[in-house]
């Protein structure tokens, strides 16, 4: 049955809350009816997204060491062309640009965590060798292997798990996509958010009239306590941050923003107390200052954040078991349908999903694929190394696929180059204990690391894409097959922007940062060279998260707020203390719900246009403009003034949420 023109009406009352039992779940775009989809204008757009987000995303990257993730701008681009072509029914369409085009970010983030760390070694081991053949093929098998590994869990996550978790972002690009369609009441404070949202970080990244952070460093004690007790706050003063702690709500933010406080309140101070006049550096040759003369932020990045990288790790393994008879059923569907039987009949278009025939087929192709490129490109024709690589690489992705999709369901936030970094590990370990060191292992190692990384990232950024099909009622089957067409472009694309980069600045100079790929050479460096891993920080980390799920605390929320920076996770706290205030103020239930729901519109508007105009600002410092008041922010009194800024913000968000028409 074919959909006549018709307008939504935004989103159901029960899209963010758990159903009650009997309550079906009724998507935008009906089940019985058929949409345009995908056709030659989605397709070509999607192309076109992919394409220009991932040289952005790529460049972007590389010099600061964020991914802005794409799939809100190319939402809100999506909605812009449609509506200029004035193209009928236009929803499902720009759910596949948005899926093709948002491959940029995920493949973005896989290749640049791990792959400029071969130029920057190589400058140190000139007999290693790179190419663009190894950047594009591990990018685009790591890809495919993560849609096909996400697949069998779509149902449990986006489905089975209605109303559980947040799902951050994908509540923003729907939002966005529900606007452009529907106009009037939706349209308009989302744009008006949106507006606000883009300005202020625009001024912020461009021009500086304010800092990006406040910290407590900004007067005379605040320094001293962060020198003498190594004791520091900072919070991100940001539009879009702000509205991500809104939609992830107080109890997330609550438990991300406790593991924060715990490292940089308790943990910080006491490895400083602990180990002061030591130099620690078992794990780091390079390392040659005692504990007591760093920054609270060395101690962070060489210490602390490795017990984090523990307690995620032991927090995915304690989720993998727990989601074992997930994995299993997923695992034996794939068996029965092997084996001949048929997956059911009559099922409604909006929950096809691909067969698990083409998924069991297709990830056993991808494999030996992988295993052929390890054996010709990177092992150097060793049969038992690749053996064990695949093993390593087929283990890692497939148990710690549920780890990222729950990440990105819970705070949108893909902790993928913590789960990379204990890929490295264990791969250098286990490449060392087969025979295989010094520069071809180390080669080996990053790129079984970029393949993994690529697959985790994919499978987070995929299940963003298909709770937003899932909301408004698309087809999971066509952007499953289509989302393929986007990891080859994207691939493609990253693998070419990381050469001419590296061509053009050169990683290892320092020109460009690449602050997570000189991350992974530092630690992959001793690894091959006998040196040994931090195993004491990681066990910590993973007692502590066995501790914290006794105790019926997420330990994967907790773990997060340890490896991400404090200055992210506190605004979390604010924007879920806002959304708890403007939800419970009225005795009348509707009113608190009908705030709930325009802040969670106002905070979608925030990060959209906060992550659009950072893509304007980053291809303003791409073409060599540069309009930062550098002067003035290295003033504390810029801080004071972000201060000032980030309260107007938060009054405005309140005040708007807050004023809603009683029906």
């Amino acid at each position: 049955m074919k959909a006549e023109n018709e307008k939504p009406s935004g989103l159901p009352e029960n899209a963010f809350r758990p159903l009650k039992p009997g309550e079906k779940y009724q998507p935008l775009m009906s089940p019985d009816k058929q949409y345009p989809e995908v056709n030659l204008w989605s397709v070509l757009w999607g192309i076109a997204m992919a394409v220009l987000f991932s040289a952005a995303s790529a460049y972007l990257g590389l010099k600061v060491g964020q991914v802005f993730e794409a799939a809100i701008p190319i939402a809100i681009i999506a909605v812009g062309v449609s509506s200029a072509a004035k193209r009928k029914n236009a929803l499902g369409e720009n759910v596949i640009i948005q899926s093709i085009g948002a491959c940029s970010g995920v493949i973005v983030a896989g290749a640049i965590f791990t792959l400029p760390a071969l130029y920057i070694l190589q400058s140190k081991y000139p007999e290693m060798t790179v190419d663009f053949f190894q950047m594009f093929i591990s990018s685009l098998l790591g890809g495919v292997l993560g849609i096909l590994f996400l697949i069998p869990f779509r149902k449990y996550f986006v489905s089975e798990k209605h109303g559980e978790y947040p799902f951050p972002e994908a509540t923003a690009s729907t939002q966005v996509l529900i606007s452009g369609e529907k106009g009037g009441s939706q349209a308009k404070p989302l744009l008006m958010a949106g507006l606000i949202g883009g300005l202020y970080d625009f001024i912020v990244a461009t021009f500086g009239w304010w800092n990006e952070n406040f910290t407590t460093r900004v007067c005379g004690w605040g320094e001293m306590l962060a020198e003498k007790a190594k004791l520091v706050l900072k919070i991100n003063t940001g539009a879009a941050v702000l509205g991500l702690g809104y939609i992830v709500g107080l109890k997330y933010a609550a438990i991300i923003c406790a593991g924060s406080l715990a490292v940089w309140l308790i943990i910080v101070p006491g490895i400083s107390l602990i180990w002061g006049d030591q130099v620690l550096n078992a794990w780091n040759p390079a390392i040659t200052e005692a504990v007591s003369t760093m920054s609270p932020e060395r101690i962070f990045s060489e210490y602390a954040k490795s017990i984090g990288i523990g307690g995620i790790a032991m927090a995915g393994i304690i989720g993998i078991v727990r989601s074992w008879s997930i994995i299993k059923s997923a695992v034996g569907l794939a068996a029965k349908e092997m084996g001949g039987k048929k997956e059911e009949a009559n099922v409604i278009r909006t929950q096809k999903d691909l067969s698990m025939k083409i998924i069991a087929i297709g990830s056993l192709v991808t494999l030996v694929l992988i295993a052929l490129f390890f054996y010709f490109d990177v092992m150097q024709g060793n049969l038992l190394h690749t053996a064990v690589a695949i093993i390593l690489v087929a283990g890692i992705s497939f148990l710690f696929t549920t780890v990222a999709a729950n990440a990105i369901a819970i705070v949108g936030t893909n902790p993928v180059s913590g789960m990379t970094l204990m890929t490295l590990i264990l791969a250098s370990v286990v490449m060392v204990a087969v025979g295989l060191k010094g520069a071809t292992g180390m080669v080996a190692s990053l790129v079984m690391g970029g393949v993994v990384c690529t697959a985790l990232s994919m499978a987070g950024g995929f299940i963003t894409d298909l709770k937003i099909g899932y909301w408004l009622g698309s087809t999971p089957a066509k952007q499953q097959t289509w989302k393929f067409l986007g990891t080859l472009v994207s691939a493609a694309t990253v693998g070419g922007v990381i050469m001419i980069l590296n061509k053009t600045y050169g990683f290892a100079s320092g020109a460009l940062a690449a602050p997570q790929a000189n991350a992974m050479a530092a630690v992959i460096d001793p690894l091959m060279n006998g040196v040994a891993a931090p195993w004491l920080l990681y066990g910590i980390g993973a007692v502590l998260a066995l501790v914290l799920t006794y105790f019926k605390v997420p330990a994967l929320a907790f773990a997060l707020g340890m490896f991400i920076p404090l200055e992210l996770n506190l605004p979390l706290v604010v924007g879920g203390a806002i959304n708890w205030y403007v939800t419970t103020r009225s005795k009348d239930e509707a009113v608190n719900a009908a705030r709930g729901e325009k802040g969670t519109l106002l905070a979608s508007g925030f990060i959209a246009g906060g992550a659009l105009m950072g893509v304007i600002s980053a291809a303003m410092r791409f073409g060599g403009v540069n309009l930062l008041h550098e002067e003035w922010l290295a003033n504390p009194l810029s801080e004071v003034a972000a201060l000032v800024a980030y309260a107007l913000l938060i009054i405005y968000l309140v005040k708007a949420s807050m004023n809603v028409s009683k029906k």
